[in-house]
């Protein structure tokens, strides 16, 4: 006879902590599974690893957001030698002054890792019942599987073992993943292969290139996620001082459209520009342009002409303040 689902009236569920959990303060909610996506070389595994010394050792990540729950961390980098896993670990622990015989992190040495087949999952599911870890960060999710990334019923499978894994032994997972190469105003939906990736994570980081820096920007299931930050990778031989990600202050915000027009028509000294040369400058949607357009000319900012927008006489520039 089949035994039925468990059940449980619905107010006998335990409710809604009255403030979020987290792991990593701002970064990483506790017990949540995600991702650490970005472009080839943007310091994906170096944010991984940061995240893996953080929780063991609780000392801050990025020397900022703070660990609620020390505890150990298993990692296992599947594109590195273990040589430059243990100096990228011992970099990260001289610059935070920590001794790395006496940090609790440990590596998988296995020369592979393959998540859609049985025996590798039942190793990692024991060797999370032996080490009890806090965190266990997979690095990259394309080397651990031999599926169509693209086909979510597949890669669903995947993701399903990853959450029962996560739910069974209390932990947090980190996979690291690539993002595709079109570009997507969310970056999320710029996670390459199935959209699934994109619905099964609790919290994600993603990283690109802005300008000299890094740009890192967080989104989390259930809580508020920061503004986007601006990162560097710092020290190495040159600096005689070890290697790690430094954390540069938050990302400018992007300037309003208004600012963006009037800047425009700023560096035309006079002469006018037609709305459609505006559009292709600041590449805009047509109808917020036109908004704008009319904001700021009904506030004498600008001005139309037979041959385009020009600035109005003299503009008064805390009038901005007042539009977009």
């Amino acid at each position: 006879m089949t035994e039925p689902l468990p059940t449980l009236p619905v107010h006998a569920l335990e409710p809604q902590p009255a403030s979020t959990r987290w792991l990593v303060r701002e970064l990483w909610t506790a017990g949540a599974v995600g991702v650490i996506g970005g472009p080839p070389k943007s310091c994906k595994s170096f944010l991984g690893i940061d995240f893996a010394v953080s929780v063991a050792s609780r000392t801050p990540c990025l020397d900022h957001f703070d660990v609620d729950a020390q505890g150990p961390a298993l990692v296992y980098l599947a594109e590195d030698a273990l040589h430059s896993v243990r100096d990228r670990i011992a970099q990260l622990c001289a610059h935070r002054g920590l001794a790395l015989s006496a940090l609790d992190l440990h590596v998988i040495t296995a020369p592979s890792l393959r998540l859609d087949r049985t025996r590798d999952q039942h190793a990692l599911d024991a060797t999370l019942s032996a080490l009890q870890p806090k965190l266990l960060l997979l690095d990259p999710l394309i080397r651990l599987h031999s599926l169509d990334e693209n086909s979510a019923a597949e890669i669903s499978s995947l993701l399903g073992f990853l959450r029962e894994l996560n739910r069974r032994h209390d932990i947090a997972l980190v996979l690291v993943h690539h993002l595709a190469k079109r570009a997507h105003r969310d970056p999320g939906q710029a996670l390459r292969g199935s959209g699934d990736i994109y619905a099964w994570f609790d919290s994600a980081c993603y990283l690109t290139r802005h300008q000299s820096h890094l740009r890192l920007s967080v989104q989390h299931r259930a809580a508020l996620a920061p503004q986007p930050m601006l990162l560097r990778l710092a020290g190495g031989d040159n600096d005689n001082e070890p290697l790690h990600l430094q954390l540069d202050g938050p990302l400018a915000p992007p300037p309003s459209l208004a600012d963006a027009v009037c800047e425009q028509l700023r560096r035309r000294a006079g002469e006018p520009l037609s709305r459609t040369a505006l559009r292709k400058q600041l590449r805009v949607n047509n109808a917020r342009l036109g908004q704008t357009l009319a904001l700021l000319e009904q506030s004498s900012l600008i001005a139309r002409t037979p041959n385009g927008w020009t600035l109005a006489p003299q503009p008064d520039p805390a009038q901005l303040n007042l539009i977009d």
